[in-house]
C-alpha cells in the first residue's frame, strides 16, 4: 500500500520541496519505510545535476571502517568523473552517503553512468538538466530536513512513500527510480507487476541495467527501453498499459512534463486535481488538499488512461 504523488505547474515556478513534502505527509500511513523526491529545477546551460550515493544508510552502523570505505569510494567516483572528461563544477555532500554534483559533461551518459557504478556500493541515482532525485528511508519530514528540500524552488515533482513488500528495506529499492541512461526521466509507481521476471530478462539481454528486485524499476528501464527504440514518452506509457501484467497506476515525469498510467482494471488508486495552472494528482486526495486550502473538483482518472501535461 504505496503512496504516490505528483504536481505541475504551467508556465511558472513554485515551492515543490515544500508542496511534495506536505503531500507526501498526509500519505505516511501508507508507507513508513521510505520517502523519495523527483523535483525538477532550471537548468544551468551545459550543465548536469548527478545524484549517487556509495553506501546505504544502513552500513553506517557497521564502525568506522565503513566511514574510510566512503571516502574511498568517494574520491574513486570523482577521479572516474574526470578521467571521463567530466568537469565537476560543484560538489555537496547531501549526507554522508549521498551527493549532489553539478558537473559540465557532453559524452555518452551511459558510458558514465556504468563506470561510476563499478565502483563499489555506488550507484547514481539520477542525471538530468532539471531534474534532482533524493530518495532515503524515514518519512518525509526527515527526508527532507536530511536533504533540505523543503525550500527547493521549481515547476514539478513526484514523489512516494512506501510499504516494501516484495523488495528489501534501503535507497536501492526506494522510489523513484530514474529511467537509466536518459537524463531527467523518473519515475514513481502504486501496484505490482506481475510479469516482472520475464519482463526484466528480456530487457536485461538488451543491456539495460537493474539496480534492485523491485518491480517498480522495470517500468523505468521499459520507458527508458522505448525512447530508445524511438517511441515518444505518451507511446511508450500507453504500450505499457497492454504489455505490463498486474495493477498498477504510475507517474512519469521529463524535464517539461508529467504523465499518469493506469492498468485497465484500475484497482490502484488514483485522484487527478486540474486546474488552469497546476495539475496535482495523488493516491488519495487528502494529499491534493493538503496544498490547496480553496475548494477544489477533483475526479478519479478512467481505467486503461494515459495523461501527458506540459510544464
Amino acid at each position: 500500500m504505496c503512496g504516490i504523488a505528483g504536481i505541475i505547474h504551467r508556465g511558472k515556478t513554485s515551492n515543490i520541496g515544500g508542496e511534495m513534502t506536505s503531500m507526501l505527509l498526509s500519505m505516511k500511513h501508507r508507507g513508513p519505510d521510505s520517502s523519495g523526491y523527483a523535483v525538477y529545477g532550471s537548468p544551468v546551460p551545459g550543465e548536469l545535476m548527478v545524484r549517487f550515493k556509495v553506501a546505504e544508510q544502513e552500513d553506517l552502523q557497521r564502525g568506522f571502517d565503513i566511514h574510510r570505505q566512503i571516502k574511498e569510494r568517494r574520491s574513486e567516483v570523482d577521479a572516474r568523473m574526470k578521467s571521463l572528461g567530466a568537469q565537476i563544477v560543484s560538489a555537496e555532500e547531501a549526507t554522508e552517503y549521498a551527493y549532489r554534483y553539478r558537473v559540465k559533461y557532453e559524452g555518452d551518459l551511459r558510458r558514465f553512468s556504468d563506470y561510476v557504478e563499478d565502483v563499489e556500493g555506488a550507484e547514481i541515482l539520477s542525471i538530468g538538466s532539471a531534474l534532482e532525485l533524493i530518495k532515503d528511508l524515514g518519512d518525509a519530514n526527515q527526508v527532507a530536513d536530511h536533504y533540505h528540500l523543503r525550500e527547493y524552488t521549481g515547476t514539478h515533482a513526484i514523489g512516494h512513500v512506501r510499504m516494501a513488500t516484495e523488495s528489501d528495506v534501503d535507497i536501492c529499492s526506494a522510489h523513484p527510480f530514474w529511467a537509466y541512461p536518459f537524463s531527467d526521466i523518473s519515475l514513481v509507481h502504486n501496484g505490482q507487476i506481475t510479469n516482472y521476471w520475464s519482463k526484466r530478462r528480456q530487457l536485461e539481454r538488451r543491456g539495460l541495467r537493474f539496480m534492485s528486485n523491485c518491480d517498480s524499476e522495470l517500468i523505468a528501464v521499459y520507458l527508458a527501453d522505448k525512447i530508445q527504440g524511438g517511441a515518444a514518452l505518451e507511446k511508450a506509457m500507453k504500450d505499457s498499459v497492454t504489455e505490463l501484467d498486474g495493477v498498477f497506476t504510475y507517474l512519469v515525469a521529463t524535464a517539461n512534463s508529467l504523465g499518469m498510467a493506469k492498468d485497465v482494471m484500475a484497482a490502484k488508486p488514483m485522484v487527478l486535481y486540474e486546474g488552469k495552472d497546476c495539475i496535482a494528482l495523488a493516491s488519495e486526495e487528502v494529499a491534493i488538499r493538503s496544498i490547496f486550502p480553496d475548494e477544489i473538483d477533483t475526479f478519479d482518472p478512467y481505467d486503461g488512461e494515459v495523461r501527458v501535461w506540459q510544464s
